[in-house]
């Protein structure tokens, strides 16, 4: 049956190690298990229809037994109603004679009916296992799809986790970092050279302008301290004080 290349089909697709190597597993795997499930439906509506057969002829064998049991009542009826005197011997002997043929007839119609009965019954088992096998590999097969399908989301995340690792070269790396710490350590640098020619020209421009200021106020500040000392007395020669 198809049934079994599919399923060797998806036992490759099972016990492969590679996933990445097949065709498609989980695609492979699904119509697989749809092709089992239309084959369910096909097996059911095959188990339906021939315990209808059986059903059929067991109601022929049944119907058969019954008209031979009618033809041999007839024929018993024919002997004795020639015995009674009611009709011709002779003619009650033919009549009789066929009646037992038609009753040969039927016995041979029921037990050809109950041979049927016999093989559709075989044949009712026989579907109502396989139906069985191809349920009980459904279910089998849904349960390795969804173990195959979180596999396979397994395999892709850590596929690409490892990707992103293997691309991360550490001397390009390290490369990089001592280039930005040389770039921050010449900025500082720099941005120390410009506060220093900064601090260079406010130093000369305060020196100019002290060069300026302090002659008068130098003046103007010892002329003040010592009218200061005058007035004190601190600047009195020692025995001026006394006088």
């Amino acid at each position: 049956m198809n049934i079994f290349r599919r399923l060797f089909k998806i036992g490759q697709a099972e016990t492969h190690s590679a996933i990445d190597q097949l065709e498609n597993p989980i695609r492979l795997t699904e119509q697989g298990i749809r092709d089992m499930k239309e084959d369910l439906d096909k097996s059911l509506q095959a188990l339906a229809e021939v315990k209808a057969m059986a059903i059929r002829s067991r109601s022929e064998s049944e119907e058969y037994q019954q008209k031979a049991q009618n033809y041999e009542h007839k024929a018993i009826q024919l002997l004795k109603k020639a015995q009674a005197g009611e009709m011709d011997s002779a003619e009650a002997d033919r009549l009789a004679g066929e009646a037992l043929l038609r009753k040969e007839e039927n016995v041979k119609l029921s037990e050809g009916s109950r041979r049927d009965v016999e093989r559709f019954d075989g044949s009712v088992q026989q579907l109502e296992g396989n139906i069985r096998t191809i349920r009980a590999n459904i279910a089998k097969w849904e349960n390795e799809l969804k173990t195959l399908k979180a596999r396979v989301k397994v395999s892709s995340a850590t596929k690409s986790l490892n990707k992103q690792l293997a691309q991360i070269d550490s001397s390009s790396t390290v490369s990089m970092l001592e280039r930005m710490r040389d770039k921050v350590a010449q900025e500082e640098a720099l941005a120390e050279s410009y506060g220093q020619i900064a601090n260079e020209s406010r130093s000369i421009d305060d020196e100019i302008e002290k060069a300026l200021n302090d002659g008068p106020r130098s003046a103007r500040t010892a002329g003040e301290l010592e009218a200061l000392k005058n007035r004190l007395g601190i600047n009195k020669p020692a025995g001026e004080g006394n006088a």
